[in-house]
């Protein structure tokens, strides 16, 4: 039964309709990475473009015949990635900002000398 549902979604759905809405959300992370000045949002936006991937990774395994699932392993293995980036990423921004008390990335300049 699920399998005959799944069937009948792939059937509906193209490949090129995953890859455009993969693209279009890349583009909508990249956008806000590049344009917003709030670290925790740029954090998101990253979070946004990784999850993109993902999306394009399960697709073309689901798509291509001989992938034998390893979209869906790459794309644990980047959801695992992200999972210590943004914990890293939280960390470093919390210390920032006991320290200088914003989250803003134009006012953070502690690599200077």
């Amino acid at each position: 039964m699920l399998q005959q549902f799944l069937d009948t979604l792939n059937a509906t759905i193209p490949l090129e309709g995953y890859l455009v809405v993969g693209a279009i959300m890349f583009a909508i992370g990249a956008w806000g990475a590049l344009i917003r000045r709030n670290a925790v949002v740029v954090f998101m936006c990253i979070e946004l473009m990784l999850n993109a991937v993902n999306l394009s990774l399960v697709a073309f395994a689901d798509y291509l015949p001989n992938a034998g699932g390893a979209g869906a392993g790459y794309a644990v293995l980047v959801i695992a990635v992200a999972a210590a980036e943004i914990a890293v990423g939280l960390a470093v921004v919390l210390a920032v900002y006991r320290t200088r008390k914003t989250v803003n990335v134009d006012d953070i300049n502690l690599m200077k000398g």
